[in-house]
């Protein structure tokens, strides 16, 4: 059990994480506004809570904002529901965990990914929204989705892999699909998590420096899956969005100058090809774009 945390310890606690939750239900409902009003309510119920019952408030708070997010989803895009559906009530009876699952882990969420984002995620349910950008925007994994969504781990995959299938089938949102997928990798590579680069990268994928590129240090070549995914690992933590003409991708920063440019292959939803490119024709037509995890 956690330590109990009360009077002002709590306010302090929670304006603390205001801003990161905040962030999730921005991310999860596209209105800043509405994000506002849903970390409000979740103040409400800590404010009525049995606090010394909370072994981690982060992540406490984590799941009550992500599941009024849900809720707030679910109210505003009615469908019917049929049964075999992951939300119908009657499989959702079935697949529940326990009857009262406890807090969720903390889920880390970006500060800002634009409004290029929610074009995509209006293609999707409510749940499929959730275990999407939790688990493929943000490396939260299904077992903590599940816990959120109430449902079995294999059923919150189902989800995200039918909202992965939604995304990447869309044929007028390619290259937003394309962004996602590039900085998917971007986070992972960031973050340390190999598991989640190996399966963002082709099984050919190839890694090559222009010869400016390797002047400055970049590799000359790399192939393979879990060679580029050794290469990335931890790394691209001063890696920026950018538009690489007109192709979503990333560029290394330093001291406010762009140095070099990450121009990203994407093909079904993997990476299957990253060029280190330093000529100063490719680094003057870069365009910054919103996105990026900056947790």
């Amino acid at each position: 059990m956690g330590e109990r945390v009360t009077g002002v310890d709590v306010v302090t606690s929670f304006e603390r994480e205001r801003p990161r939750l905040v962030r999730i239900a921005g991310r999860l409902l596209g209105d800043h506004a509405e994000a506002e009003d849903i970390v409000q309510l979740a103040w409400l119920r800590l404010a009525r809570a049995d606090d010394a019952a909370i072994d981690s408030l982060p992540a406490w708070l984590t799941t009550v904002v992500t599941r009024l997010c849900l809720d707030r989803l679910k109210a505003a895009v009615p469908r019917p529901l049929e049964p075999g559906d992951p939300e119908h009530p009657d499989r959702a009876s079935l697949d529940r965990a326990s009857a009262d699952p406890g807090p969720s882990e903390e889920a880390v969420l970006a500060d800002s990914m634009g409004a290029a984002l929610h074009v995509v995620l209006d293609r999707l349910t409510p749940s499929e929204r959730v275990a999407f950008v939790l688990h493929d925007l943000f490396s939260v994994e299904f077992a903590t989705v599940a816990d959120i969504l109430d449902c079995l781990p294999a059923t919150a995959r189902k989800l995200a892999s039918r909202a992965r299938a939604k995304i990447t089938g869309a044929g007028d949102t390619g290259e937003q699909a394309d962004w996602l997928v590039v900085d998917a990798f971007l986070a992972a590579a960031r973050h340390g998590e190999f598991t989640r680069l190996l399966e963002l990268l082709a099984p050919d994928v190839v890694v090559t420096g222009d010869p400016v590129a390797v002047r400055v240090g970049t590799p000359s070549r790399i192939a393979g899956r879990d060679a580029v995914a050794e290469f990335f690992n931890g790394a691209a933590a001063a890696a920026l969005p950018v538009f690489v003409q007109n192709r979503p991708g990333a560029a290394w920063f330093d001291r406010g100058e762009a140095r070099v440019a990450f121009d990203f292959l994407v093909t079904d939803g993997l990476v299957r090809r990253i060029d280190f490119r330093a000529d100063p024709d490719v680094l003057a037509g870069l365009r910054r774009r919103r996105g990026g995890d900056r947790r």
